[in-house]
């Protein structure tokens, strides 16, 4: 059984939840079986980032056996003579090889969780962003904006509890400049304090809340934001400064009773070796990113050393967010998935995932346990010119910038990155 043959697929999800657009793969063998992948956030436009996928699986994928995974990331984490962490490649990478599992589970019919050691949770904890619920019904009537004030969010936070979800996240400081790390205004210190508390007298015990800041700020200021929610005792404190910080993640580490979590922007073990060295409790890999699902169950057993849980981030489609599940049920250190259930999410896929009560039940078919529906993937294709998958806001901003995200730069995101 070889890999033979590479189709490539932009989708743009109507409503922007998960990303600009998708980028699935899917492979084909000599003898007849397909196996369907998904890369993360490759930041260049649609046909470019196709043509990059199809470059590479002709120059080092194709006529390979599924199986030998160590082969093929070897030669693709070597190519152009790195030998280094690369986003993009790792990325177009990550997407070729979750496929090749599919493939390979198909062929022993059996879940690819059970090609990782097994099922060792028989289902897997969930978190939703709180998102406004025209998000997930249209003709739904928002009571506010849920990502900045504290009574929307609270309101909705409770709405999301009595649905079944025990943990929810919310970034409430933004908007992330491309500038890098900054001093949060006053202003957005406080609103995220009163965010915080108003979810948490909200929900009380019954959920967990998880504090994304999307590695907006320096680390003085994650220092004092980290104190005014220690209070309201979150599960963690995501991506407190950009990525390339990894001296600043351990100082926040070091400062604040709140877990640090991290990891959506970083791409193989090399990269999460060091931000577990550098204090970090709780990492999170995204799939279509950081190389793969054998690369992230190394990942994962990695944290095991450091006595670290893994959180695996999922902003994109449905693909990447079942090879997600399949490394998270076969880890015995896996904390919570993040989640995105929208009707898109569910018509692309032919059979969606199966929750219950905010906990997501193991797929049983062979494979990832998903295939695409190639008519809504017809029916919704990304244009050309196309927006990144994610972008930053590209002004920078000053310590006491203005109050909301529209008057400085309309173009920047409410959602999650």
């Amino acid at each position: 059984m070889r890999l033979e043959r590479i189709e490539t697929f932009t989708v743009s999800p109507p409503t922007g939840i998960g990303g600009s657009f998708w980028l699935f793969v899917r492979l084909a063998t000599d003898d007849g079986i397909s196996g369907v992948g998904e890369c993360y956030g490759i930041p260049f436009a649609p046909p470019v980032a196709r043509a990059m996928v199809e470059d590479v699986f002709q120059r080092f994928i194709a006529g390979e056996e599924p199986q030998r995974i160590e082969t093929m990331f070897r030669r693709v984490y070597s190519a152009g003579f790195t030998q280094r962490p690369d986003p993009t490649m790792m990325s177009i990478f990550s997407g070729i090889e979750t496929a090749a599992w599919d493939i390979w589970g198909k062929a022993r019919d059996v879940p690819v969780y059970d090609l990782l050691g097994g099922a060792f949770h028989r289902r897997l904890r969930t978190y939703t962003y709180l998102y406004n619920r025209s998000v997930h019904d249209p003709t739904a009537i928002d009571g506010g904006d849920c990502y900045h004030d504290p009574e929307a969010a609270a309101e909705r936070a409770a709405e999301y509890v009595a649905q079944g979800w025990t943990a929810l996240k919310q970034d409430p400081a933004g908007p992330y400049s491309f500038q890098g790390g900054r001093e949060l205004s006053l202003h957005e210190l406080d609103r995220s304090e009163r965010n915080i508390a108003a979810i948490r007298q909200a929900v009380g015990t019954q959920a967990d809340i998880l504090v994304g800041t999307h590695g907006q700020m320096t680390t003085s200021s994650a220092i004092r934001l980290a104190r005014r929610l220690e209070p309201h005792d979150p599960l963690w404190f995501e991506e407190p400064v950009p990525p390339d910080q990894v001296d600043g993640l351990a100082k926040v580490a070091a400062a604040t009773s709140i877990p640090v979590a991290t990891g959506e922007r970083l791409t193989t073990r090399a990269e999460f070796h060091q931000v577990l060295q550098a204090g970090a409790s709780i990492v999170q890999p995204d799939i279509g990113r950081s190389g793969g699902i054998w690369e992230t169950k190394k990942i994962a057993v990695q944290a095991e050393l450091f006595n670290a849980q893994i959180a695996p981030h999922v902003y994109c489609g449905p693909i990447a967010h079942a090879a997600a599940a399949h490394v998270g049920f076969s880890s015995p250190n896996f904390l919570v998935l993040e989640t995105i259930a929208t009707p898109f999410h569910d018509a692309i896929v032919c059979q969606p995932l199966d929750w219950d009560a905010g906990y997501l039940q193991a797929p049983t078919g062979p494979g990832l346990g998903v295939e695409l529906n190639d008519d809504v993937v017809a029916a919704n294709p990304a244009p050309d010119d196309a927006p990144l998958h994610l972008e930053m806001c590209q002004v920078p901003l000053s310590s006491n910038n203005l109050p909301t995200i529209d008057e400085i730069d309309p173009r920047a995101d409410r959602g999650e990155y």
